[in-house]
């Protein structure tokens, strides 16, 4: 498993989070299939468990953060607002975006499927504007995950966002 780090500056009306990565897990799973990642998750205390795709529009959540797993197919993802950055995710890459981190479906095969869920206790909503002052503040103040979705307790996420 490759794991890589992404800063992402606003972009346009998407704030994107002014202090965490977005991390992308690479490779986590073989041959991924969506209990895969659901136990992985639940196991490692995200909660509100889902499975769907990423909307083709491009939005946010300000009040939490989010874990992707790619359970089937493949897509291009557009992550970090307007002029962020394409990234192309296959079955069993996993995403951690942090609150604020825009996200959108360019693309995808007619299979693609995604687990995602959150830190427990935190809800996403979904935000298709320029945030407000009030917005911003509450970004910035999403408590940090207890563990890694992903590693769990001493997992990448808790070394690189703490």
């Amino acid at each position: 498993m490759n794991i890589e780090t992404i800063f992402f500056k606003p972009s346009d009306w998407v704030p994107n989070n002014p202090h965490l990565p977005v991390l992308l897990y690479r490779g986590l799973f073989a041959d991924a299939e969506p209990t895969d990642f659901d136990r992985r998750f639940a196991a490692n205390g995200w909660t509100g468990i889902w499975i769907n795709g990423v909307f083709d529009y491009q939005h946010y959540h300000s009040g939490a953060h989010e874990v992707l797993g790619i359970a089937l197919g493949s897509a291009k993802l557009l992550i970090g607002g307007p002029e962020g950055q394409e990234l192309d995710v296959v079955a069993g890459d996993c995403l951690v975006l942090p609150a604020g981190t825009g996200h959108r479906n360019l693309g995808c095969t007619s299979d693609f499927q995604v687990v995602g869920a959150y830190p427990k206790g935190q809800h996403a909503d979904i935000q298709t504007s320029a945030p407000s002052s009030e917005m911003l503040a509450k970004i910035s103040s999403v408590p940090l995950p207890q563990t890694d979705p992903v590693q769990g307790s001493s997992g990448f996420l808790t070394e690189k966002w703490r």
